[in-house]
């Protein structure tokens, strides 16, 4: 038996990511979704696994946060917003759609510890790993990925 070292590159790891989520909810709804089609989705109130900041509008594109079982929810966060240190029980993954999104890791909100990420970028949230976000001028839109039931809980 030969062993084979498979390099995957950025795209390669999107499209891993993408089969793998589309098996573990193949059961699931068959969805197709334009960006003008979820503007047109009813935001909901902040429920589990979001910040509990009212300005920012969270539509559920996927199941549900508050359930057992793979979700996906946008989050439309308005400009100049900061969210402090939390953790959610559930490991999370996201993409930024909009806008720059400033994240880092850590129980403080450190200004040092931001990173700009950028339409495109992608980033997790480990279960329990503490973190933290702003928007700067333009807001910015977050796609959010995981496995319920979430939960948020401030460290700040």
């Amino acid at each position: 038996m030969t062993r084979r070292r498979i390099l995957v590159g950025a795209g390669g790891l999107a499209l891993l990511c993408a089969a793998t989520a589309v098996a573990q909810i193949a059961a699931g709804p068959e969805l197709r979704l334009t960006p003008e089609e979820i503007a047109q989705m009813p935001a909901v109130q902040p429920s589990a696994g979001t910040s509990g900041i009212a300005a920012i509008r969270m539509v559920v594109l996927y199941g549900d946060p508050e359930r057992a079982g793979p979700y996906t929810i946008a989050l439309e966060v308005p400009p100049n917003t900061r969210i402090k240190a939390h953790t959610h029980r559930d490991e999370r993954t996201a993409v930024v759609v909009r806008g720059t999104w400033y994240f880092g890791y850590g129980a403080h909100a450190d200004d040092a510890a931001f990173k700009a990420l950028g339409p495109g970028s992608f980033y997790t949230e480990p279960a329990g790993a503490a973190h933290f976000a702003r928007t700067g001028a333009d807001g910015a839109t977050v796609y959010i990925s995981g496995m319920g039931p979430s939960d948020t809980h401030y460290l700040e």
